[in-house]
């Protein structure tokens, strides 16, 4: 059970804070309880997440400290990618990994398209369109709870990492 003011990281939304719970009918004739999320860095979206169903309430995780940060950074160049030569498939695995939200799984998914990006740059070529939005998309998941643990801008996380990476 999550309380008001807490920080949470929800699906592909990234880091929300729980700005009420309320009871509300949503014109299904019977009141809920919810959860509702106010993205931290889209001030202007709400979302109302229904605090009895276990799918959408599943995609609410807490952001991490501090030390977890640090030690996930730490990882990163150990970590596997996850590349995927079928276009399709690739499409459907890297949905997934953003509307779940694993941390693990989306630095797997970035560094996969940042070396994919890497080697189409020497033939003189880009990210297609939809890889170009999965890497965008993953990277502000991952860099706007860093920035908020970090107590940084988003836009400084990646060369916040690089340097961390490089000096250890």
């Amino acid at each position: 059970m999550f309380n008001v003011k807490d920080l949470v990281i929800y699906g592909a939304r990234g880091v929300c804070e729980i700005v009420d719970i309320i009871k509300k009918d949503f014109s299904e004739g019977k009141e809920k309880i919810y959860y509702v999320l106010r993205p931290v860095y889209d001030a202007k979206a709400t979302i109302f997440v229904p605090i009895g169903n276990e799918t959408l309430t599943s995609k609410m995780h807490q952001v991490l400290t501090t030390d977890e940060v640090y030690e996930m950074i730490k990882s990163i160049p150990k970590k596997d990618t996850i590349w995927i030569e079928n276009e399709n498939q690739r499409k459907e695995t890297y949905r997934k990994i953003l509307a779940n939200g694993v941390r693990e799984e989306l630095i797997m998914l970035i560094k996969a398209l940042y070396f994919h990006e890497e080697n189409r740059k020497e033939d003189g070529k880009k990210l297609s369109i939809s890889d170009e939005r999965f890497m965008k998309s993953a990277e502000k998941i991952l860099y706007d709870e860093f920035a908020i643990v970090l107590h940084m801008e988003p836009d400084e996380v990646l060369s916040f990492i690089k340097e961390y990476i490089q000096e250890n």
